[in-house]
């Protein structure tokens, strides 16, 4: 799982492409988390991964105090998260999570980018089913100075699924309820997260040809262009 993982981080950032593209995405994540709850890290666990995992992409700190402070803008009242699903090429399945403070215009945008290449919006509801939300956790583990093992039995009656230790990188996985009790343990053991997140992992994974991944990552490339969606889920294995 850990393997697949980097995949789908790796091709993400593939589209990305450059910083022009992936840093506003990152700021506001950050600003949103900081609206949901306290401007402050500390008291604030989903904000404090935000940051966290901006900071693994070079996000600037001067970055990260703008966006902390736009989330107290009166621009940002009507900011609400909204999830979109869809049909792509040959049938692939995509989950869309935005931000936005204009459905209306997002649905508009999300509708023509998915009919000018090869797929369609569906009802709300219709693919949820079939991707299964996750809390996954990173970090460096080459010196090994953490005992896996012995972590293991710290973090299981916490919701641990799953931990993959690959090529000095562990992988953690649970359900996204068990993501602040998880993370908590976490500080508390003072282990340096590398990434911590909720991801939404297809439960049935497909495989498709290069042609076809050719044919799915242009529409892909178009989704992530616009400056509403923040995350894409697919069921590509």
């Amino acid at each position: 799982m850990g393997r697949a993982f980097e995949y789908r981080k790796a091709s993400k950032l593939k589209r990305w492409g450059n910083m022009s593209r992936i840093f506003p995405k990152l700021a506001k994540s950050i600003t949103m988390a900081a609206k949901l709850g306290s401007s402050d890290p500390q008291m604030n666990s989903f904000l404090r991964t935000a940051i966290l995992n901006a900071k693994a992409q070079n996000l600037p700190k001067a970055n990260i105090d703008s966006a902390i402070k736009r989330a107290t803008s009166k621009d940002l009242t009507n900011f609400v998260e909204v999830n979109f699903e869809g049909r792509g090429p040959n049938g692939v399945l995509i989950f869309i999570e935005t931000a936005t403070d204009n459905n209306t215009r997002t649905v508009a945008n999300l509708k023509m980018i998915f009919s000018r290449n090869g797929g369609e919006l569906v009802p709300t509801g219709s693919l949820e089913f079939m991707f299964d939300r996750k809390a996954i956790f990173e970090f460096d583990n080459s010196d090994k100075t953490i005992d896996i093992e012995e972590l293991e039995l710290d973090l299981i009656d916490l919701g641990l699924e799953d931990i993959i230790e690959e090529e000095g990188r562990v992988y953690i996985y649970s359900d996204y309820k068990d993501f602040n009790n998880l993370n908590s343990k976490f500080e508390e053991l003072n282990i340096d997260l590398k990434k911590a997140k909720l991801e939404r992992l297809s439960n049935s994974p497909k495989i498709f040809s290069k042609n076809q991944l050719d044919e799915i990552n242009i529409l892909l490339d178009k989704l992530e262009e616009d400056d509403d969606v923040q995350e894409i889920y697919t069921n590509i294995s």
